[in-house]
């Protein structure tokens, strides 16, 4: 049996006495849980020097290492390896001598590797060792500069920047130089290329990151950011000012932040992107936050809620006027479910106003405020204005001071259903912060109908799903000691990995919600200014579903995995 690499490195390590046992075991135990390459590990928890670990390695395997960044690779050589290849497995030609082509690799024990390089170049290949940092690095500045070989990162088959029309631009610009150099062939295909990897891979967010000698791109997908593409350092400029002049933003101003967004047609779907530039140390960094309509006619059914805690919610929307209050930490999707039920109350009878700062979404048929706290437009003077258009239905984007809690509370009372967020930890939270605000408490009793804390989970890829074993210890550990986790027969599920869920082992995400249904007891308790523990005690006992024990019921049922639930909710 060939040995692994990794097996291969421990040996190496425990021979050595470079590591001690305790942090090996650290390290192994970091790998299960996150993966990711044992050496590099290693070395970003202080384990052992890169260095030591690859002089180490050089002469266990017998392999000789080179220092890549002071080695200068012949382009045409380094092009023997297609740019997928050579990403694929960290690897890259650095001579050919006759039929030998010798090749710089972080695993010289990856025979996968060797015998695929061998079938594609026909050479005899010899390898030798070199760092992971100085190999991404010459893969970069040996690959980065042609647009075609950027294509390739990403399935051509199915992504092409033909799909991609941007609506609405201007045709005449007055820019310099570097506008014009934006508006090339090559630079707009890059960019396309980018929008369209992200709606392919379904990412929520891209990240265009400037650093010291290259421009790096991520894509958030599922809540977690992914190093997709790095460019060269020379079309820093001309990608950012492509990017500015499609949101029409001032491609000369570099030193202050800068909010556009801009509108593109998509597999005949029409996608806005929110642009957010902000100027660091080496440029200024970009965030496009991809924002598909079609995601909102979706319905409260379909974002993942379990039933419980779904109808408690159909139940408050259900009442004619009162405040509806959304809680939860940035990115946890309430925007989403606000819009979700706005969609779903918008009828013709009905007059729907939003106040929100900026406008994410553009919906038909509804009254969208875009705040300008510059001139005055604040939450809490749109709020003002808006009750005298005689609105059925208001969202107010966020409540963040007195003020605006004090009229939205108000407006409440003049028979208006007011639905809007709180950055609070659970539900029974946003009761009490309302109160500390200096909103009086028999005014917020009175008033909420319901507050809810939302939270997104990764679900488990379909494709790769497998049983996996939990140790009882562990579930003990967690506080799981009831025999829904510990009975004999209990099955529980993991994701293994796999090219459709990029080998996170994860797919898609779902909602989980704590709402609780304020009653005359609980309006009560509001009165007296009881605590949030004992308005969250109350409301357990009468039914209320905590975040934990969402997560929990969607963990029995296979949807989820036990790390997922401990990461993203807290213990009850």
């Amino acid at each position: 049996m060939v040995e692994s690499f990794k097996d291969k490195l421990i040996e190496v390590l425990i021979k050595s006495d470079l590591v001690k046992q305790k942090d090996l075991d650290k390290a192994l135990e970091t790998q299960k849980r996150s993966g990711g390459s044992l050496g590099k590990i290693l070395v970003e928890q202080g384990g052992i020097s890169q260095k030591a670990l690859m002089v180490i390695l050089s002469q266990q395997l017998n392999t000789p290492l080179i220092d890549l960044s002071k080695y200068k690779i012949n382009r045409d050589i380094a092009r023997i390896i297609p740019e997928k290849v050579a990403r694929q497995y960290s690897i890259i030609p650095i001579s050919k001598i006759g039929s030998v082509l010798t090749v710089a690799m972080v695993d010289p024990l990856n025979i996968f590797a060797i015998d695929d390089v061998t079938i594609i170049t026909n050479f005899k290949i010899e390898p030798v060792l070199a760092t992971e940092n100085d190999l991404k690095e010459a893969i970069n500045t040996y690959y980065g500069s042609q647009v075609q070989e950027i294509s390739e990162m990403f399935d051509e088959a199915e992504v092409g920047p033909s799909d991609i029309e941007v609506l609405e631009e201007e045709e005449h610009i007055d820019v310099s130089e570097i506008a014009e150099i934006s508006k090339s062939a090559p630079i707009v295909k890059v960019v396309s290329l980018i929008l369209n990897g992200a709606l392919k891979k379904r990412a929520s967010d891209i990240h265009i990151e400037p650093a010291e000698k290259a421009l790096k791109v991520r894509y958030r997908i599922d809540g977690s950011l992914h190093e997709v593409l790095t460019l060269p350092k020379k079309n820093q400029n001309a990608v950012i000012a492509r990017i500015k002049i499609m949101s029409r933003l001032d491609i000369t101003e570099t030193r202050a932040p800068q909010d556009g967004r801009f509108r593109i047609n998509f597999e005949g779907k029409q996608i806005d992107f929110r642009v957010s530039v902000l100027p660091i140390a080496f440029g200024g960094k970009i965030v496009l936050r991809v924002l598909d309509k079609s995601s909102l006619n979706m319905g409260l059914e379909r974002l993942g809620f379990l039933s419980q805690p779904l109808k408690t919610f159909k139940e408050a929307l259900t009442k004619p006027f009162g405040m509806i209050l959304l809680t939860g930490p940035t990115g946890s999707g309430k925007t989403t479910t606000l819009y979700s039920i706005i969609n779903q109350l918008n009828t013709p009878e009905r007059n729907i106003v939003t106040l929100e700062d900026p406008v994410e979404y553009e919906l038909e048929g509804i009254t969208q405020i875009p705040m300008n706290p510059e001139i005055g437009l604040t939450f809490a003077a749109g709020l003002k204005s808006v009750l005298r258009q005689s609105p059925d239905i208001i969202m107010v984007g966020e409540i963040r001071d007195l003020e605006t809690a004090d009229i939205a509370v108000k407006a409440t009372l003049a028979g208006q259903l007011i639905l809007s967020t709180l950055h609070t930890n659970d539900a029974p939270g946003a009761i009490t912060r309302l109160i500390d605000m200096g909103v009086e408490p028999f005014l917020v009793g009175s008033s909420i109908v319901l507050v809810a804390a939302q939270r997104l989970m990764r679900k488990i890829c379909p494709s790769c799903k497998e049983e996996a074993e939990i140790p009882k210890n562990v579930l003990e550990r967690a506080g799981l000691k009831d025999e829904r986790f510990t009975a004999k027969g209990v099955k529980f599920y993991h994701g293994r990995g796999c090219q459709k869920c990029n080998k996170t082992g994860y797919y898609g995400r779902i909602g989980i919600l704590e709402a609780i249904l304020v009653d005359d007891q609980m309006r009560d308790m509001v009165m007296r200014k009881a605590s949030s523990d004992e308005i969250k005690e109350y409301a357990i006992k009468h039914g209320m579903m905590t975040l934990r024990e969402n997560a929990l019921e969607n963990f029995i049922l296979g949807n989820t995995t036990l790390e997922e639930v401990l990461s993203i909710t807290s213990e009850d």
